[in-house]
């Protein structure tokens, strides 16, 4: 799996991350549907998730929880409930194709955010099933 290795450094960093939440009682668990290892659990941050490579950190208890996406917490529109395993897998597959590029892009995109088109791209995965790519192909 090319992409897995490509993204290895950012799978590091989720897994540190993650083992440190372990002391205070973060539980990991491998979800091959996700290509994840998930933290669920993950002591720290304001709620929800977060990917790095091919982990996730999740602070409530199970990633198959629903979950609004992004332009409708901002007012800009009423979509249907997401799941949120289904939002974070589309940032594993940007992952696995940007790799090291990954976060630098995703931060100049504008970071957690409704404007960021990587944010955009997992709802629209989450919500059809179809285009986790943040560019429009040609």
């Amino acid at each position: 799996m090319a992409g897995a290795l490509w993204t290895l450094p950012n799978t590091v960093l989720g897994v540190v991350a993650g083992l440190a939440g372990t002391v205070f009682g973060a539980r990991p668990h491998w979800r091959a549907a996700d290509l994840a290892l998930v933290f669920e659990r993950w002591p720290w941050g304001p709620g929800g998730a977060i990917t790095f490579g091919n982990v996730i950190l999740h602070t409530g208890a199970s990633l198959d929880t629903g979950c609004t996406t992004y332009a409708h917490r901002a007012g800009l529109c009423v979509d249907a409930v997401i799941r949120l395993a289904d939002h974070e897998r589309a940032h594993v597959y940007q992952y696995m194709v940007l790799g090291p590029l990954f976060l630098p892009l995703y931060l100049a995109c504008g970071g957690v955010s409704v404007r960021n088109r990587f944010e955009r791209a997992a709802d629209r995965y989450a919500l059809t099933g179809r285009g986790w790519w943040p560019w429009p192909s040609a």
